[in-house]
């Protein structure tokens, strides 16, 4: 048996030292592609390219990172630099009392209720791209396209429930002209030059992202003046959300940025779990066969709803090693305040740290066999170290909206499993590629044989 057939799709990293100029080169193609080989036997790697940078993999440095000295780490300036012409100075880029205060008013709207209340918008996306696939007939079906189109319905969904004049398609598009070109790094990020100066790409997709605002503040303006019936979507629970401690909420302008964050994070991270999950269930017929039978098992014939997402735990297991082995945000990076030491090293205020979640997730001193593809590693969740498995990042600046994506997903993959047998096509392997986040180059291409329906169970849990 061949490599290529033990596991599923990797990124070669890198084994020999690259000049800046390489560097750059390469990380515009692939970030991942900058990874040293040896930051998946290490706790720690450290190495200049321009700026002084250090890579830790070591569980108990991540956590003084993240959680003992979050305020000595903030977001690094390239992060902010990427980020920033598209979602402005919202919860995911702010720092200090500026990202507590809307931390603080932001959270209920992620509460275990307001989640669960979303979760028959989730239900009704996860039917309609059964009907897609369905409808392609018997060739294949790019899994990566139909989850970004899954995904979008669901955020857009759980965002503007209300009828809202809200261009759906353009803001969508606006959003993947973004992250195809203005995302990618700049020489003058990796030289950490202020915000000021011009990066080319994300001149270019300024009147883009001008009309996708342009439009968010119309919809939020028009949604306060006629206020919103039966459940509340997310956009109606942000315009109720105040800081518990200051009574402050947000202005239109806060209230945009934050959305935009949220549909941005909402559609984009979750499409790449699933197209990525899809991928390694064709890619392990054993694992596909077993989810199937857990699925048949819980939901007979009907849709996933949010009351089933806790009798799915296999389900649940195949999107977690998902995010093991293709983490949406490949890496986390932030900026040394002061001086420190992590792992035996010197950390000297101004350093990059990063946090490669790539590399993290196939770190042989943390993970046995870590390129290989098997679920049960988290048939235990207390066994595994916190700080060994970030797909969601830690500490006080955890992925706000991780219980809504873990429920989606959930619903998503459990629904086309149960309708669906998929394999792989020959030749069309994805491959792993991050720009700004980690995306199947390529597309997911598998072959979608329907299943004989099943007897609907006649008393089903709603």
């Amino acid at each position: 048996m061949t490599d290529a057939v033990l596991y599923p799709a990797r990124v070669p990293l890198v084994t020999e030292p690259w000049g800046i100029f390489k560097s750059l080169r390469m990380a515009r193609r692939n970030v991942l592609s900058i990874i040293p080989e040896i930051a998946t036997t290490q706790p720690m790697v450290s190495g200049k390219t321009g700026l002084r940078w250090h890579m830790v993999m070591d569980p108990t440095a991540i956590r003084r990172i993240l959680l003992e000295e979050v305020d000595s780490y903030p977001k690094s300036r390239a992060t902010k630099s990427l980020l920033k012409p598209a979602i402005g100075d919202s919860l995911f880029i702010a720092e200090g009392a500026h990202w507590r205060w809307q931390r603080r008013a932001a959270a209920p709207v992620f509460s275990h209720r307001n989640v669960s209340n979303l979760a028959p918008i989730m239900s009704g996306a996860a039917d309609r791209a059964v009907d897609r696939i369905a409808a392609a007939g018997p060739r294949a079906v790019d899994l990566l396209e139909e989850m970004v189109t899954t995904t979008f319905d669901v955020i857009a969904g759980v965002t503007f429930s209300g009828g809202d004049t809200f261009d759906r398609d353009k803001v969508h598009s606006a959003i993947d002209d973004y992250m195809a070109e203005a995302g990618k790094i700049s020489l003058f990020d990796i030289l950490g030059f202020p915000d000021w100066v011009p990066r080319p790409g994300r001149i270019m997709s300024g009147p883009a992202l001008k009309d996708m605002k342009a439009l968010a503040d119309s919809a939020i303006t028009a949604r306060g003046a006629r206020g919103h019936d039966g459940v509340p979507d997310l956009l109606d629970l942000l315009l109720e959300g105040e800081d518990p401690k200051t009574k402050r909420k947000m202005s239109t302008a806060e209230l945009r940025d934050n959305l935009l964050t949220f549909i941005v994070a909402g559609h984009e991270t979750t499409a790449l779990t699933l197209a990525w999950s899809l991928y390694l269930v064709a890619f392990d017929p054993a694992v596909q066969d077993r989810a199937r039978a857990e699925v048949q098992d819980v939901l007979q014939g009907r849709t996933a709803t949010g009351a089933d997402v806790e009798n799915l735990p296999f389900i649940r297991m195949i999107i977690d090693e998902a995010l093991r082995l293709y983490p949406p945000a490949g890496i986390i990076s932030r900026t040394a305040q002061k001086p420190d030491t992590l792992c035996g090293r010197e950390v000297r205020p101004g350093d990059t740290v990063m946090i490669p979640i790539y590399a993290l997730g196939r770190n042989k001193l943390l993970w046995e066999d870590p390129d290989a593809f098997r679920p049960d590693r988290f048939a235990d969740r207390k066994a595994i170290d916190r700080y060994a498995y970030l797909p969601f990042g830690d500490g006080p600046r955890i992925c706000i909206g991780a219980s809504f994506a873990i429920q989606e997903a959930v619903i998503i993959l459990a629904t086309l499993l149960g309708q669906f047998k998929l394999t792989p096509v020959e030749g069309k392997q994805p491959k792993p590629v991050m720009i700004l986040t980690l995306r199947p180059e390529g597309g997911v291409w598998l072959k979608a044989e329907p299943l004989a329906p099943l007897a609907p169970d006649t008393n089903p849990v709603s």
